[in-house]
């Protein structure tokens, strides 16, 4: 899809203040509100724009660890990524569920309460998932940059 100027100026008011009300988005990026909804509405159906959900902050409801596991799957069998998937995606604690090309097959990313719960969830949920050749967990210390965009 191509972006003229109105859409990256809309582009980039949004995710500067995505809770911005629509009058005055289309205010700041200089189109009048008809004009930004249909551009909106255009960009969302294209998929330049995920559709709205809820961002929910998981340290504010008590999880304060945060644990990326990267697998390396044993490929011998070739349903390993389909039921390690499968069997991930049981897990409630699993936030996120990434595959890669490289070393690494899938990353998970994992939450818990305090320490003792992760260790829990490690040794009775993640430990029991199918196909796992090698495991390596990285502790999340802080979060520098997220979901910022590239120039617009």
């Amino acid at each position: 899809m191509q972006l003229d100027d109105a859409d990256r100026r809309i582009l980039r008011h949004h995710l500067a203040e995505p809770a911005l009300p629509r009058a005055e988005l289309a205010l700041r990026a200089g189109v009048t509100q008809a004009t930004l909804w249909r551009r909106l509405e255009r960009m969302t159906e294209a998929r330049v724009i995920a559709p709205a959900r809820a961002v929910i902050d998981w340290k504010k409801l008590g999880y304060e660890v945060e644990v990326s596991l990267r697998f390396t799957l044993d490929k011998t069998d070739p349903r390993a990524f389909d039921e390690f998937i499968a069997a991930a995606r049981e897990v409630p604690e699993v936030l996120g569920i990434e595959t890669f090309l490289g070393r690494v097959d899938v990353r998970l990313n994992v939450i818990a309460r305090d320490m003792a719960h992760y260790q829990e969830v490690y040794r009775q949920r993640i430990l029991a998932l199918p196909h796992i050749s090698e495991l390596d967990a990285l502790m999340l210390i802080a979060t520098i940059k997220e979901g910022e965009g590239l120039p617009l």
